[in-house]
């Protein structure tokens, strides 16, 4: 694959839909709604452009939040 542009959509075979957020010669860096960001060497980068982006799936939220608040709880409120 060459260089890509900023924004630009792609499907990955195993990561599934991303966005192009950065690409050079050598490494291409995709932002994957499901997987998160992967950088890969651009000349083996096998994913297929897409010429309209689906909307991003919405992340579950305080998630992450309710998680450390637990943690905080049992340990006694100890950092």
């Amino acid at each position: 694959m060459k260089v890509l542009r900023e924004g630009q959509c792609l499907r990955h075979d195993l990561y599934g839909i991303g966005i192009a957020t950065g690409s050079n010669e050598e490494r291409t860096t995709i932002d994957f709604y499901e997987h998160g960001r992967k950088t890969f060497v651009t000349q083996m980068l096998q994913a297929e452009l897409v010429t309209e982006a689906p909307p991003r799936p919405p992340r579950a939220r305080g998630v992450v939040a309710r998680a450390a608040k637990a943690a905080k709880k049992r340990n006694g409120g100890a950092r």
